[in-house]
């Protein structure tokens, strides 16, 4: 295992130290329990966006704490989900009287322990809602979940509910959006190679120098089958069809497509990726309206890519365009 590290019981404090250091105009970051935050937080009359999970998928949560988007993120270890006093203390260093919203991705320990956390939270007067995002089509069930797993979506739901809270949204409004973001977005992934937990020391999996692994998980959970890698073209096709099995769209319908690397893959294989993607959709009459392309949900140093697809429309797209400024994501400032 070569990684750059001291010690990997360390490694996510020293990560954040670093990440408080490069990003002191937009983020502050507490310890015991672990907690990043707005620098201007909290914001008054706002509704607070909070989410979290493992360490080890950067830039999501913490990347993504900043105007426009998330007013604090709960990073737990490396792939281990946080503990709910870590919620708790987003919820207190963000509580501006307008309540807060969850963002939770569908793993078995995050929506226990954010459920948890919604409870200590109601138990200090603050008004909580949750919203649990599960968009992977790739399966039904996993050794990390019930039911589908929370994945690329996230994102594209913590920009949208993030912009209409930063509008002034109130709690229902925001909720209702998050809602039906996680109605209309679809996610699937591949893996030609796996992460090293720096912990654990050696690859989460293997595979042969001919095969991938289609529809993997983030943290290098096992996907749908194992097949012998194909030609870049059929791989992106591997990850689409499935996603518009499952949300089918007619001729005119307009999406966002975020075409996402796993943290291994550089960005010429994604842009190429992308390029076919949208053709696919384009031969299908489907309108590509906006795009994403970069290793934004990611696993460790995973090779591999996911396509993510939202299905747009009017009010989202204008939060979608709304002013965002974190670490990871800014337009529009």
């Amino acid at each position: 295992m070569k990684k750059i590290i001291n010690d990997p019981s360390t490694v996510v404090e020293e990560s954040l130290k670093g990440m408080a250091l490069a990003h002191q105009d937009l983020i502050a970051v507490q310890f015991d329990p672990t907690v990043v935050v707005r620098a201007d937080a909290p914001v008054p009359g706002k509704v607070a966006v909070i989410s979290g999970g493992g360490a080890g998928h950067e830039p999501l949560h913490g990347g993504f704490v900043g105007r426009g988007m998330l007013d604090a993120a709960c990073p737990g270890h490396v792939f281990t989900s946080p503990t709910p006093d870590q919620v708790q203390a987003a919820v207190r260093r963000t509580d501006a009287g307008a309540g807060a919203l969850l963002v939770v991705k569908n793993y078995t320990g995050d929506v226990l322990n954010f459920e948890t956390a919604a409870e200590l939270a109601a138990a200090d007067g603050v008004e909580v809602r949750t919203v649990v995002i599960d968009d992977d089509v790739a399966v039904t069930d996993s050794l990390y979940t019930a039911g589908r797993r929370g994945v690329g979506g996230t994102l594209l739901l913590e920009k949208v509910v993030g912009a209409a809270a930063e509008r002034g949204v109130d709690l229902d409004g925001c909720e209702a959006l998050a809602r039906r973001v996680v109605g209309r977005v679809r996610s699937m992934g591949l893996a030609l190679a796996a992460g090293t937990v720096p912990h654990a020391g050696e690859p989460g999996f293997t595979l042969a120098e001919d095969e991938i692994e289609l529809g993997i998980g983030i943290h290098g959970e096992p996907g749908r089958r194992r097949v012998k890698i194909g030609t870049a073209d059929e791989m992106v096709r591997s990850l689409l069809d499935p996603i518009l099995e499952d949300m089918p769209l007619a001729d005119g319908d307009r999406v966002l497509l975020f075409t996402n690397g796993m943290g291994g893959t550089p960005l010429i294989e994604l842009y190429l990726a992308h390029g076919i993607a949208e053709r696919l959709l384009a031969e299908r009459g489907i309108v590509v309206e906006r795009r994403l392309v970069g290793p934004f949900v990611t696993s460790l140093e995973m090779q591999g890519m996911s396509l993510t697809v939202l299905e747009l429309d009017d009010e989202l797209l204008d939060l979608w365009d709304a002013p965002v400024h974190t670490a990871a994501l800014r337009w529009g400032v």
